[in-house]
């Protein structure tokens, strides 16, 4: 039986929170598969202010562990803490406006205005001067007001479609705005170009600065400075360290690093749109 996700109420959570987030023991079986465990006696221990990014082969259950701080769905047994407390028993609204960010592929935009994507759900009035200034630590001014309309042309389907690249960096401007201590960036510049992948890491750099991150990584190269990297096979950390460590050891790391060097994608195609 999957266990009950509390929907309103719970423990309030304010953005002070530190962000150190701990595994303990975690289980997890999506409910369409409630026999095969996607993760199983899962530990991991996230520091204040620490990258952890997390590789491995597709199904592995790095996006899982993403959705399980998120509060998307709750440990078969086994719990997940953020500074200290039960994720079960905060309020999930508060936790996610006010504690978590995320970054995802493919960008998460709505069909409203650019201004009203970046200030979404963000529970204040925002001046125009912050939307302005997120947009350019975010590399998105320039294009935005290449449109005729700037920050107040719509997008989506009955407005311009915005590239993946482009679209990225409106959700990093969005996680900007948000006084959030932990960010989840999940397969965040998976589908982009070399051009556009340079912008948005650029980005993702500032918005990075002192919060506890989370990153689920697709392109090895992105994650090279992280303070420990995972690697998943079957639910389980197989090996973990420093990306000097890891290559050195010459398990699966290096396997995984050599594959991607070997068989280097062909450039994504930035005019893909995104709705």
């Amino acid at each position: 039986r999957q266990p009950t996700i509390r929907f309103e109420g719970g423990v309030p959570v304010t953005s002070s929170t530190p962000g150190r987030i701990v595994f303990d023991n975690v289980c997890f079986a999506y409910p369409s598969r409630p026999d095969s465990l996607v993760l199983n006696n899962f530990n991991l221990t996230i520091e204040p202010g620490q990258t952890v990014a997390c590789v491995g082969e597709s199904g592995a259950g790095k996006s899982t562990i993403a959705k399980l701080m998120l509060g998307f769905y709750t440990p078969l047994s086994g719990s997940i803490f953020i500074d200290g407390v039960d994720t079960r028993d905060y309020d999930p609204q508060q936790l996610r406006r006010n504690v978590l960010s995320v970054v995802e592929q493919p960008p998460c935009l709505f069909s409203m205005s650019i201004r009203d994507n970046i200030t979404y759900g963000v529970n204040r009035r925002v001046t125009d001067e912050e939307v302005e200034a997120v947009a350019r630590s975010a590399n998105a001014h320039d294009f935005i007001v290449s449109f005729e309309q700037g920050y107040d042309t719509l997008v989506g389907e009955r407005g311009v479609r915005l590239s993946v690249g482009q679209g990225a960096r409106v959700t990093i401007a969005r996680a900007l705005l948000k006084p959030s201590s932990i960010l989840l960036l999940d397969e965040a510049s998976s589908a982009l170009d070399s051009n556009s992948e340079a912008l948005v890491q650029e980005a993702l750099e500032r918005l990075m600065q002192g919060k506890t991150c989370f990153v689920v990584a697709h392109r090895l190269s992105t994650i090279f400075n992280s303070d420990n990297i995972l690697v998943l096979k079957g639910g389980a950390i197989v090996e973990q360290g420093r990306h000097d460590e890891l290559l050195a050891s010459g398990g699966a790391y290096r396997e995984l690093v050599e594959k991607q060097l070997m068989h280097t994608a062909q450039p994504a195609d930035q005019s893909k749109p995104v709705s």
